[in-house]
């Protein structure tokens, strides 16, 4: 017979971290109670209560200032304000997973939306997290869903928060999200169900598809191990769920060449080991020793270690860690990165597997605190090393900014920029690169003094160069480029195609007459242009705006003809007359002796670029695109109108 142990047996993170903290406070000697059993494991709550640590069931049996220890599975508000008015030293338990539910559904509420926990409904941990919120539902899966929207169709188009029991099936969470997600019009949906109940349950259904006979370990009040029997059903004819090595069924053994066992969260080790010992006599291989899971189990950890653990939740100030030792991992947010622009939640999620540096270890109170970021940086000094000697290039975050330049974190590493180095303009503030990613090369380590320094422009330079190489080798007349005005002359406007800047002639910024080219763009604006020319061998390059497309004569003349009124745009003052826009790309000439009906000196005596006036069109010359107007036809037609009239 071969027995098969499943790794994730036994003790998970929070009910690990609940027995502890009752242990702690039963070795302190301080009066303290239980509110309720601390975990679903009467060996473990026995236990307990030999050390003195008793059970009570009501707030109203908790001693007036008594310490008092709030269960894995969680307590409601009000429970909360009870013991707080009874002076109770509150020890809380709750497991990180089931807190971070409770403020979930009391967000949900504040924000108007309808909170639905998907759970038994007898269960602790349910009704716990029902007692953060004034009007909780609670649906055991999704037959209850369907049936309470059935009852009021109009539920269906209510804004609701979904959340799950932690010890829940994916199962039943996910066909309850399917039915939600086709019936309900604004439902939210977050997956509370635990990473280590999740993983658990996986291990179980897949070790029990490859044996004969599982045996699964648990109290018979423990939800997650009545789960686990069900789930190794599906897939195992023969499935014994035992609370202790007395119930176990040796006969139905007997037949069985491979034996699986595992058992629930509230399981403590020395019970499987006990089912383990009372199966020994039958089993002739074991995949896994048992003495050496046990060891595994406590073994000791030093600052300066690297651990590897899995996420078990996620609050605001720290990342919780299973490290499969008797501590509890934690990482402050603080210790997660050194990117100011980085979001926790799209760094780690519940149920990744992450590798720390220990920075502190407190056997006493069994917890560890942990750092990615220092691990980060002894592993950041090897491969910036690596990429001085390489000439790689880096990617980084700029995180500190003074007068001689800026400093830039690359994989945890401090690295200095000297501002002749930044690429910046001259007299720019180092300000502007603040929380910017850039990229850079190393230039220089000296890892004894910690000095490590780079060049932002030496990379942009080089990035500019292949860029412009390949304008080079693909550019021709005509082809379009979307490019950015980098700087402004009163003859034209410079414009980067990428790598290579062109210059746009006045002239062919716009069909109308420009005084300069701030009237039609500005330095930083992104613009569409195309090649008129480009000189290959003296690096020149002709640009052009104006839409060709169309001509600007073609348009004057398929819109006027002669004896029509335009409104015109005075451009220009000469001796002669004025110059005034017509169509954009098209002018015409507005005479001395057109511009009053009497004698003037100069035209600014009347008119000012700029002024808008109305002209009769007296005399196209198609040949050669000459227009004449007149406001002087219009003022002497304006009499007879007034008589007709």
């Amino acid at each position: 017979m071969k027995l098969h142990l499943a790794k994730s047996a036994g003790f998970c993170y929070g009910v690990r971290r609940a027995v502890e903290l009752a242990e702690e406070a039963a070795a302190s000697g301080r009066p303290c109670v239980m509110l309720g059993s601390i975990i679903h494991n009467r060996d473990v709550v026995g236990s307990l209560a030999r050390q003195g640590l008793v059970a009570v069931n009501r707030v109203e049996d908790v001693p007036q200032g008594c310490g008092v220890i709030i269960r894995s599975h969680g307590e409601s508000r009000e429970t909360y304000r009870r013991l707080e008015a009874r002076e109770a030293e509150i020890l809380d338990a709750t497991c990180p997973n089931v807190k971070r539910i409770h403020h979930i559904v009391a967000l949900a509420e504040e924000q108007g939306r309808q909170p639905v926990i998907i759970g038994a409904p007898d269960h602790p941990e349910v009704a716990a997290i029902a007692g953060w919120c004034d009007h909780p539902v609670v649906l055991s899966g999704v037959e209850d869903l369907e049936k309470w929207l059935e009852e009021q169709p109009e539920r269906r188009a209510l804004p609701l928060t979904f959340v799950s029991q932690t010890t829940s099936t994916q199962k039943i969470w996910n066909d309850c999200v399917k039915k939600a997600k086709k019936e309900c019009t604004n439902p939210e949906f977050f997956d509370t169900i635990c990473g280590a109940t999740s993983k658990r349950q996986e291990e179980a259904h897949q070790l029990a598809a490859q044996c004969d006979t599982m045996v699964v370990i648990g109290d018979g009040k423990s939800s997650n191990t009545k789960r686990l029997a069900e789930i190794c059903r599906e897939v195992c004819s023969d499935v014994q769920l035992i609370e202790r090595a007395s119930d176990l069924d040796l006969s139905r053994l007997a037949q069985a060449e491979v034996v699986g066992i595992t058992a629930g969260a509230s399981t403590p080790a020395w019970i499987i080991k006990e089912v383990c010992d009372k199966m020994s006599d039958e089993i002739m291989e074991i995949e896994e020793s048992f003495a050496d899971m046990l060891e595994n189990s406590i073994k000791t950890l030093n600052t300066g270690d690297k651990v590897t653990g899995t996420v078990v939740a996620i609050t605001p100030t720290e990342i919780q860690v299973d490290l499969g030792t008797k501590h509890a991992g934690y990482i402050p947010v603080s210790e997660l990165t050194d990117d100011p622009t980085a979001k926790v939640e799209d760094l780690v999620k519940v149920g990744d597997e992450i590798e720390t540096f220990v920075v502190r270890v407190n056997d006493q109170e069994g917890v560890v605190t942990l750092s990615k970021k220092r691990l980060d940086v002894v592993k950041g000094w090897e491969e910036i090393e690596s990429a001085r000697e390489n000439e790689t290039v880096l990617d980084g975050v700029v995180t500190e900014d003074n007068k001689g330049g800026v400093v830039v974190s690359v994989k945890g590493i401090r690295v200095f920029v000297p501002a002749s180095q930044t690429g910046l303009p001259r007299e720019t503030p180092m300000s502007t690169l603040l929380k910017q990613k850039v990229r850079l090369v190393v230039t220089e380590v000296n890892r004894a003094r910690r000095r490590v320094v780079g060049s932002i422009s030496r990379v942009m330079r080089a990035e500019r160069a292949a860029a412009a190489e390949k304008v080079w080798a693909e550019i021709e007349d005509g082809k379009r480029y979307t490019g950015t005005v980098k700087s402004l002359t009163s003859y034209g406007a410079f414009v980067d195609i990428g790598g290579v800047d062109g210059m746009v002639h006045i002239s062919e910024l716009s069909w109308s007459r420009i005084k300069h080219p701030s009237e039609v763009v500005k330095v930083g604006d992104t613009v569409e242009v195309y090649v008129i020319s480009a000189d290959k061998e003296k690096k020149k390059i002709s640009l052009g705006m104006k839409d060709r497309s169309q001509d600007p004569w073609t348009v004057f003349t398929s819109t006027y003809e002669v004896g029509d009124v335009a409104n015109v745009r005075v451009v220009k003052l000469m001796t002669f007359g004025a110059f005034a826009e017509i169509v954009p790309g098209v002018d015409g000439l507005i005479h001395i002796s057109q511009i009053a009906d009497h004698r003037i000196e100069k035209p600014g005596d009347v008119l000012a670029e700029g002024d808008k006036v109305d002209v009769k069109i007296t005399d196209v010359d198609m040949e050669n695109q000459k227009v004449s107007l007149s406001i002087r036809a219009l003022l002497e037609e304006a009499p007879a109108e007034e008589i007709e009239e």
